[in-house]
């Protein structure tokens, strides 16, 4: 279990501000389900679903941005999890862009790849390995989109969502794995020991023009749709 509990460049949970945050919330003192539970409502919650300017970028700067999607998040989910010894893993893959469809918009969404690299955060808990998802999208984003679809019964692809069961989605971690894209998911590249390793083999796929434009533009319009959508 060593290996899930290091830190790394990506990892970096001995920074000052992750510490501080460790030690303002008591997670240190809490049973091992409590702090899993605790940190994932916390990175759930409180970091806002967003878009960061790289998949790439450390713990510290995903905390300090306060906002994030399933890399950037699950990135900040494993350093607080290492960081109270917690073992972890990442789950690598790609999922269809349709399920982005509504949170990307117009010319932004049309030229996106057609395959979005996403990952979620596996979780060691007394022999059991639990696959967590649903950290991506914060609950009050999420509300508002089931506020403004009242109508929807059962599955429901969009703005960032991918469920079976869209009223009653399974978000909640009490010893279960849980998920809120996995519906849109195309490929599987497997388990890796930290976001590091995984980026290094695999990450998404864009022209130096696109990931130029995604970084300066095209996060900053889908970040201000977002927020129109959880203000609604």
């Amino acid at each position: 279990m060593e290996k899930y509990l290091q830190e790394t460049k990506m990892l970096d949970f001995s920074n000052n501000d992750i510490q501080q945050l460790i030690a303002d919330k008591g997670w240190i003192l809490q049973t091992d389900f409590e702090k899993i539970k605790s940190i994932y409502e916390y990175v759930r919650d409180k970091i806002k679903f967003g878009y960061n300017i790289d998949d790439s970028i450390p713990a510290s700067r995903v905390l300090s941005d306060g906002y994030g999607q399933c890399n950037t998040k699950g990135t900040l989910f494993m350093a607080l999890l290492r960081a109270v010894h917690i073992p972890c893993r990442v789950h690598g893959f790609t999922i269809d862009k349709k399920l982005q469809k509504g949170a990307m918009t117009g010319i932004v969404y049309k030229f996106s790849p057609n395959n979005v690299f996403h990952s979620w955060v596996e979780v060691y808990l007394d022999g059991v390995w639990y696959e967590l998802e649903a950290f991506i999208l914060d609950k009050e984003y999420l509300h508002k989109l089931q506020t403004a679809n009242l109508d929807c019964e059962g599955a429901f692809c969009g703005y960032g969502v991918a469920v079976k069961d869209f009223k009653h989605p399974i978000i909640d971690f009490n010893r279960n794995n849980t998920y809120i894209q996995s519906e849109g998911i195309n490929q599987d590249f497997g388990i890796y020991d930290s976001p590091d390793e995984l980026l290094q083999e695999h990450q998404q796929e864009m022209s130096i023009i696109k990931a130029f434009a995604y970084r300066n533009l095209g996060r900053h319009l889908m970040n201000r749709n977002v927020r129109k959508i959880r203000n609604m």
